[in-house]
């Protein structure tokens, strides 16, 4: 009786995975060769040449090379975590984590964002720690502290580091105060001649560790000036009706001038203000954050406060000098600047 070929075995035998050993003989070279071509290692010097030829055939046998099998053989991976911020991130920081992501990529790590809603503190740290990071990127907001820290150094981590206001025992601190925002703003607005400042507090969901310190910055700054300058808060929803109610009580108020924590409010509540027929600047100044090409387009034009970051390239070379001295003592890092840029709303 005639034997049925197995099908999977046949499958099998037609998608054969190539190996370095396929590679190297394919151009002509040793199967070090092929994995210091392969892994970018730059301690061993390979000719233009050899290079191009390896490549070749790694391309035409569609060989890739086996990352848990580098990782063993280095004792860690090349992954550097990123978790997945809890709050909403804006076009400003979106664009600020995909250089970062970018120029990780330029230095051969293979950057993993992770989606850790609800976690925070060690329960985050031991979720992350099982990806075995030779990296993590920490949002603020995941409340890690010095014990979290040696979960994820315990683990193989060589090099952790937190995004956010405050520092974390053992981590190296890329401090972003956004405190200063609200000092650039208040004193923008106190230059121009407001004295009675509101400052928009966003009810939407999650935007309260950016929100609360800009508020706190912008207060400090005003109660500092004196001269009967005042400060109120104004909580704001992210939708139509909600700035329609504030801006149909709005001369109630007695407010000359307003910062509203970002430049998407700012032309919410421009909207809004227009439509009752208050005049911006004429009976309110109005200064946003962020300099989003959009508040350039409004009329008035849109002032605000422009918020600079440091280049992807820039943290992605201190990332890799910490990786590969990971005995360097944790750093604090002032990332975050801030300069207001007048427009015709204020």
């Amino acid at each position: 009786m005639a034997q049925i070929p197995n099908k999977s075995a046949q499958q099998t035998a037609q998608y054969a995975v190539p190996t370095s050993a396929d590679v190297a003989r394919l151009a002509g070279v040793s199967r070090a060769t092929v994995s210091y071509v392969l892994n970018n290692t730059s301690a061993v010097r390979i000719s233009e040449p050899t290079r191009r030829r390896v490549h070749e055939a790694a391309k035409e046998l569609g060989y890739v090379p086996h990352a848990a099998a580098r990782s063993l053989r280095a004792g860690h991976t090349r992954v550097v975590l990123m978790p997945t911020p809890q709050i909403p991130a804006g076009p400003l920081f979106s664009e600020f984590f995909n250089e970062l992501q970018w120029a990780l990529s330029r230095f051969d790590y293979t950057v993993v964002q992770y989606g850790s809603l609800g976690l925070t503190g060690e329960e985050a740290a031991r979720a992350w720690a099982e990806l075995r990071p030779v990296a993590v990127l920490a949002p603020g907001a995941s409340g890690l502290g010095a014990r979290a820290v040696d979960v994820l150094k315990r683990s193989g981590a060589k090099a952790v580091f937190t995004l956010g206001p405050q520092r974390t025992e053992g981590a190296h601190a890329l401090l972003m105060d956004q405190r200063r925002i609200g000092n650039r703003a208040a004193e923008h607005l106190l230059e121009r001649g407001s004295r009675h400042i509101g400052v928009v507090i966003p009810e939407e969901q999650g935007l309260e560790p950016f929100a609360r310190p800009r508020a706190e910055g912008l207060r400090q700054t005003v109660t500092g000036h004196g001269r009967g300058a005042t400060v109120t808060e104004l909580p704001l929803a992210y939708d139509e009706e909600s700035a329609a109610r504030l801006a149909a009580r709005w001369r109630t108020l007695g407010v000359d001038g307003v910062f509203t924590y970002n430049d998407e409010y700012a032309m919410l509540l421009m909207r809004a203000l227009q439509d009752e027929g208050i005049a911006v600047p004429g009976e309110t100044a109005m200064i946003g954050a962020d300099d989003l090409v959009l508040g350039r387009l409004l009329r008035p034009r849109l002032s605000t406060v422009r918020i600079e970051l440091p280049s992807g390239q820039k943290l992605a070379e201190l990332v890799d000098r910490v990786v590969r001295d990971p005995g360097m003592e944790p750093g604090v890092h002032d990332v975050l600047g801030a300069t207001a840029v007048h427009r015709e709303s204020s």
